[in-house]
């Protein structure tokens, strides 16, 4: 994509061209994404969750604009999740989501280092702290918004970032990403890191304890910097920087190689840390999820690991899913503490999802879990960090989690609503499900016009610009279409198959559809 590709087809950016911009703390005039249903539970749920969102948007110290933090007992923005919690909250607040990543390129050391996070007590440079590349996120921003600025900036502060990465983090050489610490992946009072202090000592992270088995080659962080580079690399093309966009491909391909070589255990179906003494830290944990979460598995690869690990009810595909450890590893904690990555089900994991389970075309099942994430947040709104994965109950702590209360909104509209998906549009209708009655569903897509959904008398009409493209009824479908309603394609989205009646210009075709099969229209 080059830069008038970039462009291609959009008004002016949906925030600020200065940079920084400066965007009072008021929330702004803008189209909002509306959703209404005649199911008093849902819709008190749902809007109990936008107010808890709306209440998290604050001033941190150092920069003066608002932006998206965690919430609960966490009064800050973290480089692991914040970025990519503001993408998913852009709808609603473009200026938050674009101020959200703007705070770590900001507050970015000379050497390159971003901050792990700015909290009211202080900004943290104690450890990496990244799961979800900052890159990534900034990147699909810049492309929602056409935002020429951030994209200048995002590509700039990433790609010394990568430089500081590995200048301090790849000590041994193999071009794989080190973890000295238990704070550098997030991973809270995990098994994963037994034995690990929490941050690198004197809170720098160049350096790590002197602890034999540290540093350690981590699947995770690696898989974010191979994230991080694909993106990098799109970033380049579109900035007309061919062989800078070249380079980061190579380096992207040649991470990933060494990832799937050195850290991927077969026989086991695992990624597992590599310590200093040449020993697997043999616990399965969400390392898995994060690693899909950056496409490193091919096709293949994670068929396997979607059969032998996070489809089994044994290990990870729990009765909500997805525990932060193998049910049937014997490091799984229990019983669960509060802030336990030990085997909790946890908000961001629900969060970070969608960036997997769609890619390796598993929307079907990816409802299964959706759908079971929402009965306990509609059982119970105190949105907090994590559920037990057996009952689906909260832990005890403290309520107003932006994570989970964002799972609660992205899972509404990726189960019943209209979703932009780069320059395609996804309608997800289920007629029969608990959420659609009477419900209704409006968004700005391709920044100018609007999509919605009508669900009535066992269907739905799907309309651009007030104009209906389509009516789906009975089962539960996708319908794919481009932003001015041409019609692509159908895809399965329940594990049963599915009887649909779709409607266009006069014409009605009958279909069934089995889980996760695309039917080109």
């Amino acid at each position: 994509m080059n830069r008038r590709a970039f462009l291609a087809g959009s008004a002016a950016a949906a925030v600020g061209s200065t940079f920084p911009a400066h965007l009072s703390s008021e929330t702004p005039a803008i189209d909002m994404p509306h959703f209404s249903t005649t199911n008093s539970r849902w819709q008190a749920a749902y809007d109990r969750a936008l107010a808890v969102l709306a209440a998290n948007v604050r001033t941190m110290p150092y920069v003066s604009r608002p932006v998206l933090i965690e919430g609960s007992n966490y009064q800050g923005i973290w480089q692991e999740c914040g970025p990519h919690e503001a993408l998913v909250y852009s709808k609603f607040r473009p200026d938050v989501a674009r101020d959200s990543h703007l705070t770590f390129f900001e507050l970015q050391r000379a050497d390159g280092q971003l901050p792990a996070n700015n909290k009211i007590t202080e900004t943290g440079f104690g450890q990496i702290q990244m799961v979800v590349p900052i890159a990534a996120t900034a990147w699909e921003l810049a492309c929602a918004t056409g935002d020429e600025e951030l994209l200048a900036a995002a590509y700039a502060a990433c790609s010394a970032w990568d430089g500081w990465l590995m200048r301090y983090r790849n000590t041994r050489g193999t071009g794989l990403v080190e973890g000295f610490c238990t704070y550098d992946t997030g991973h809270d009072n995990s098994p994963r890191w037994a034995g690990i202090p929490n941050q690198c000592p004197n809170k720098d992270a160049k350096r790590h304890h002197p602890i034999a088995t540290l540093p350690r080659l981590c699947p995770d962080l690696s898989a974010t910097v191979h994230g991080g580079r694909r993106a990098l690399a799109e970033m380049a093309t579109a900035l007309g920087k061919t062989a800078e966009a070249d380079r980061w491909t190579e380096q992207a391909d040649r991470i990933r190689t060494r990832i799937l070589e050195t850290l991927y255990v077969a026989q086991d179906a695992a990624f597992y840390d590599l310590d200093a003494e040449g020993h697997f830290v043999r616990v399965r944990s969400d390392i898995l999820s994060r690693v899909c979460g950056e496409h490193v598995p091919d096709q293949a690869l994670f068929d396997d690991l979607w059969k032998r690990q996070i489809h089994n009810p044994k290990a990870f595909w729990s009765p909500f899913p997805l525990p932060s450890i193998a049910l049937d590893d014997p490091a799984f904690v229990r019983p669960i503490p509060t802030n336990s990555w030990g085997g909790a089900t946890q908000a961001l994991t629900a969060l970070r999802a969608g960036r997997w389970m769609e890619h390796y075309n598993r929307p079907a099942e990816f409802a299964v879990m959706m759908d079971r994430w929402c009965e306990a947040m509609l059982a119970d709104t105190s949105f907090r960090q994590q559920i037990d994965p057996l009952d689906g109950r909260y832990s005890p702590g403290d309520g107003d989690y932006s994570p989970s209360a964002l799972v609660m909104i992205d899972y509404t509209w990726r189960l019943l609503g209209v979703r932009e998906e780069r320059d395609l549009l996804h309608w997800n209708i289920r007629p029969r499900h608990a959420g659609a009655s009477g419900a209704g569903f409006t968004t700005k897509i391709a920044r100018t016009t609007s999509a919605s959904i009508r669900y009535s008398g066992g269907g739905a009409d799907l309309s651009i610009a007030g104009k209906r493209i389509a009516r789906i009824e009975g089962g539960s479908a996708r319908l794919i279409s481009d932003p001015s309603g041409k019609i692509l394609a159908l895809v399965g989205i329940d594990t049963i198959p599915q009887h649909v009646s779709l409607q266009t210009s006069g014409r009605m075709r009958k279909l069934t559809l089995t889980a996760n099969q695309r039917v080109t229209i």
